[in-house]
């Protein structure tokens, strides 16, 4: 793939008699529609602009039958799919502005930067919005951390997530990480951001206005992440590591300035359309802004600022240089525009203008060198229905008994060994990199069921969690699509907050494989489900495909970003225990349901079966009976259950709080499972002795089983099955087992 032109551009004749065009990803069936729009054979720029606008991360042309299950919209939804970020009432004027974005093929061939550069651009995509970015969170997926390629992508990723947010000033506050070989040779990094806003300052990314200027503002534009969009639609290869040209390079401390300008610009109200350069740079903003429009778009490209020599139309319209901005005004306020970003002291040049009819033109030293139709770049992209099947793997799994395994009898080692999983362990390595206190609003740190920042100059607090266990979605992708949902709703209503809305990001392998195909209708089946019965509709997000390795597909992941209102901050609950005396409650039942829990992994070796079933109407009725108790300060802490079932949630509990429990459960279960078991719906809760009838008989009126199963209190996690076989550990120990695993692995 040309990227850096040293000899002359092939003409649209070459192009077409040497098929140039399959080189950018484009087929002869797209290359055939591209003449039909244009009437004639595209030049090197007009099929290098069509191939990133028609690439999957810039269409979602393989997707996009499939995202249309998703329900978009609910009273609280002010905007949804479509724009930078989504949008959601939070009352009082104010609204919360969120989304999540992947990174995965740049991160894995250049982590710092393809880290760094993920968190970039989605803080672009929320102040684009005219909100102000005030909270980071991830998730992260890597290989086994006794890889050495691993735990360089795991150090560096994580180093350049933190060098960026933390330059910004934007605290990074909670997020995910999961290790497991399927994510060998392709890691999963995917970043979201929220921010707040003003109704009346929201914005969209529409070029308004036929014969207003169009502005480009930011950095001067090189050569770096040049077909990065198509990078970012096709499988990792060997040949991968010579792309490191489609990563781009950031840099926070320009992006910190570009952003306040931004800001700025938006509050001064003279701002009519604001897009950032994202994914295909110039080309999918100015295409995009004048498609929602209407309108066409007029560029001229020797006003692009340029940072390197000799830049060819082709290489400035797909160049992927980072923390720039394009944004349309009125003429009357042209000089105003420009006051603040040379203030700033920001590039800020008149690149185009807005026109009528709906064509994106390009003109370089005095020649058209582009006339392309607006429509058929955004909006005319062959949709393509992929087949699906079911894989066979999904048949043999199903006839195996997670429940006949040997039994665990030494469940004090089982506890270690889960604990010490890189996936439970604690992520205090990677968090204590983090500047997660900057603009000191964090309520909740990072460590907890989910963060929580406080809305400064109210009694509001907004909630945040990313989740999804690829291992379920792999095993039964539509009850794994369903559990991802339901696990950020647990941990939204277990730091005392109300779910509101999700943002996702569908990561799989390769769409034309059609067993990953059904993977991906089966778990928006189950996510879109489980969306409508939470009331947590999905209000944008990012589609990720073609994420393999030598072995084959990733499993698939499809990580759900969630944001919680917490009504008054007396309301915000975390996990650990919090007083000698209290009274241990568990929500739910536990069920015989080990398939891709955490003790199969970790004790047994294996990930097979099936997940653990969901119902979604108990879950609605768990999460509005515990969201409900916390509001009448029945409960003193409140941890979801998830990896490494009841066991570990003890543990954590007990770690956070610094003080012992002792339980007794009764089960007809063998001990192992009754303990580790991966049940869903499930929550472990205490409270003060004087409020725990009152907490009873709330769950019992909302049809919420609950059972009473120990109390807080020593320095001993105390844990007996039927009042036999069980768990005695000092929590010191269990705690420096959690702490230690992963900076022991990092060595």
């Amino acid at each position: 793939m040309a990227q850096q032109l040293t000899a002359k551009e092939p003409t649209a004749e070459q192009i077409a008699d040497q098929k140039i065009y399959t080189q950018f990803g484009v087929t002869d069936y797209e290359y055939e529609l591209i003449c039909g729009f244009l009437g004639r054979k595209p030049n090197y720029t007009e099929i290098g602009v069509f191939s990133v606008m028609w690439s999957e991360h810039c269409s979602y042309k393989n997707s996009k039958p499939v995202l249309r299950k998703f329900p978009v919209t609910g009273p609280r939804v002010l905007m949804g799919p479509g724009e930078g970020a989504g949008i959601v009432d939070i009352g009082d004027n104010q609204a919360v502005v969120f989304k999540i974005e992947s990174h995965n093929h740049p991160s894995a061939v250049e982590p710092y930067q393809g880290a760094a550069t993920g968190v970039g651009g989605i803080i672009r995509d929320i102040f684009s919005m005219g909100a102000r970015p005030v909270a980071l969170l991830n998730s992260l997926r890597f290989g086994k951390l006794e890889n050495a390629r691993v735990k360089y992508l795991f150090e560096h990723v994580v180093s350049g997530i933190a060098g960026y947010g933390n330059c910004i000033g934007i605290p990074t506050v909670a997020g995910e990480v999961m290790f497991d070989e399927s994510y060998e040779g392709n890691p999963l990094v995917n970043a979201m951001c929220v921010g707040l806003i003003d109704h009346d300052k929201i914005q969209r990314g529409v070029a308004k206005g036929v014969g207003n200027p169009v502005f480009y503002a930011g950095p001067a534009t090189g050569r770096d992440g040049i077909h990065g969009a198509t990078f970012a639609s096709v499988e990792l290869s060997e040949e991968s590591e010579e792309k490191r040209t489609a990563v781009q390079v950031g840099d926070p401390f320009m992006e910190k300035l570009v952003m306040e300008a931004c800001l700025e610009l938006i509050n001064s109200g003279i701002v009519l359309g604001i897009q950032d350069m994202g994914a295909a740079g110039l080309t999918c903003s100015s295409a995009e802004m004048a498609a929602k429009a209407g309108n066409g778009l007029e560029l001229y490209l020797d006003e692009v600022p340029q940072r390197e020599e000799g830049m060819t139309p082709y290489e400035m319209m797909l160049s992927e240089s980072q923390e720039r901005m394009l944004f349309v005004v009125e003429p009357k306020h042209e000089a105003q525009a420009k006051e603040i970003f040379e203030r700033w002291g920001i590039i800020c040049a008149k690149v185009g203008k807005v026109t009528d009819d709906g064509r994106l033109r390009l003109f370089h030293k005095g020649e058209q060198v582009g006339d392309m139709p607006v429509k058929a770049l955004v909006d005319e992209c062959p949709i393509y229905n992929k087949p699906s099947r079911e894989p066979a793997y999904y048949a043999e799994n199903a006839a195996i008994d997670t429940s006949a395994y040997p039994e665990v009898t030494d469940l004090n080692d089982a506890l270690r060994k889960v604990l010490a999983s890189p996936t439970v362990a604690s992520k205090e390595w990677v968090y204590n990199q983090y500047d997660y206190m900057v603009r000191t609003s964090t309520a909740v740190q990072p460590g907890s069921d989910a963060a929580v920042v406080a809305i400064r100059g109210t009694r509001k607090g907004l909630a945040m969690t990313t989740d999804c266990n690829g291992r379920y979605v792999y095993l039964d992708p539509e009850m794994g699509g369903r559990i991802a949902v339901a696990e950020a709703a647990r941990n939204i209503v277990c730091s005392g907050a109300e779910p509101l809305a999700i943002t996702d990001n569908l990561n799989f392998g390769n769409p034309e494989k059609p067993e990953v195909f059904w993977q991906i209708e089966k778990s928006v089946d189950g996510m879109a489900e489980a969306c409508r019965v939470l009331d947590t509709p999905v209000i944008g997000g990012n589609v990720s495909l073609y994420n393999e390795n030598a072995k084959g597909a990733i499993y698939p992941t499809p990580v759900v970003g969630m944001v919680g209102l917490v009504h008054d901050t007396d309301h915000i609950t975390t996990q650990g225990f919090k007083a000698a005396g209290d009274i241990i409650i568990l929500i739910g039942e536990t069920k015989a349901e080990l398939g891709g829990s955490e003790l199969q992994y970790a004790v047994h070796g294996k990930t097979e079966g099936r997940p653990p079933a969901l119902d979604l109407d108990l879950e609605k009725r768990v999460l509005d009976g515990v969201f409900g108790a916390i509001q009448k300060g029945l409960v003193a802490s409140a941890h979801d259950l998830s990896e490494g079932g009841i066991a570990v949630a003890l543990a954590e509990s007990c770690i956070s709080g610094g003080v012992g429990a002792t339980v007794n459960i009764t089960s007809g279960l063998r001990p192992d499972i009754a303990l580790f078991s991966e049940s869903q719906s499930r929550i472990l809760l205490s409270v003060k002795p004087e409020k725990a009838a009152d907490l009873k008989q709330w769950l019992a009126n909302q049809g919420v089983t609950h059972t009473e199963i120990g109390t807080v209190g020593g320095r001993n996690l105390n844990v007996t099955v039927n009042g036999g076989n069980g768990i005695q550990s000092p929590v010191e120990q269990l705690e420096q087992v959690w702490k230690d695993a992963i900076p022991c692995l990092m060595k």
